[in-house]
């Protein structure tokens, strides 16, 4: 049955176990402050859907599924998301494959939503409305559906989350969520065939990589005082390579991001 939560966040902590579900790992705030965030989770018959709103800057490694899909898109008028080194514009919207792992980072406060749709139910549904063989890049892609088609399917998720955080732990209408779900659906299958889509640079998906390989070595050992040579030459990569994705995958170098994980106690369950 559809239902649907939303919870408010003093502690990172506890922000970070809550992300969980959304496939995030190792939450790292790097913003200074009091820390503050909203996340409403509404929860349909094929499709997920979320919503967060963040006051601090902070850094997250996303792990999709192997049988999901991810769709970013952006609330509001503030700056969004960046998804591995990518920020994702007013009009568009960005997918992450079932298996995709990168990094999402925020520059201080951020506003963003989310759907998650299982990969097979994406391509049956695409394949019935267009009429033809329908997928999504496993890569991380970000889209550019016409105007109309973004407003469409922005004011279909804030209406389903504006419902879900009036009714906040009770079950929404099946009636009402069943019809809501089928609207989104189309409008999403809608700004994927009638847009534009552009995947990642090649430098980029390199740095994307790097910066994977260089969380799961920080992983096995995340109080180790790990040096930017002994990284470098575990995984065989050159000084350039490594600052330059650190850099644009953190928005830091990697001294200063190994630091930072150490001196600050983070959910990596």
């Amino acid at each position: 049955m559809p239902s649907s939560v939303t919870s408010v966040f003093s502690e990172a902590n506890d922000f970070a176990a809550a992300l969980r579900t959304e496939g995030s790992f190792g939450l790292l705030v790097t913003g200074s402050g009091q820390f503050r965030a909203r996340l409403t989770q509404v929860g349909l018959h094929r499709l997920r859907l979320s919503a967060g709103e963040e006051h601090l800057s902070r850094i997250a490694f996303v792990a999709v599924p192997a049988e999901m899909i991810l769709v970013s898109l952006p609330r509001g008028r503030g700056p969004g998301p960046i998804w591995g080194g990518i920020t994702v514009g007013a009009g568009e919207i960005m997918t992450l494959g079932a298996g995709e792992r990168l990094h999402m980072r925020t520059d201080g406060p951020c506003r963003w939503g989310s759907i998650w749709f299982p990969a097979v139910d994406l391509t049956r549904y695409g394949t019935a409305l267009t009429g033809a063989a329908f997928a999504v890049p496993s890569a991380a892609c970000w889209w550019r559906p016409r105007p109309a088609m973004i407003r469409h399917l922005r004011h279909l998720h804030s209406a389903a989350i504006g419902l879900a955080e009036t009714r906040s732990r009770v079950v929404i209408d099946a009636t009402a969520a069943h019809g809501l779900e089928q609207q989104l659906i189309h409008a999403l299958i809608e700004c994927f065939s009638k847009g534009s889509a552009t995947e990642a640079a090649p430098a980029t998906c390199e740095h994307q990589a790097v910066a994977a390989r260089l969380e799961a070595l920080l992983q096995t050992r995340p109080q180790r005082p790990f040096q930017t040579a002994e990284i470098r030459r575990t995984l065989g990569i050159p000084a350039r390579t490594l600052c330059l994705s650190c850099k644009e995958q953190f928005g830091m170098g990697p001294t200063e991001y190994i630091r930072r994980r150490r001196i600050q106690p983070v959910d990596r369950t």
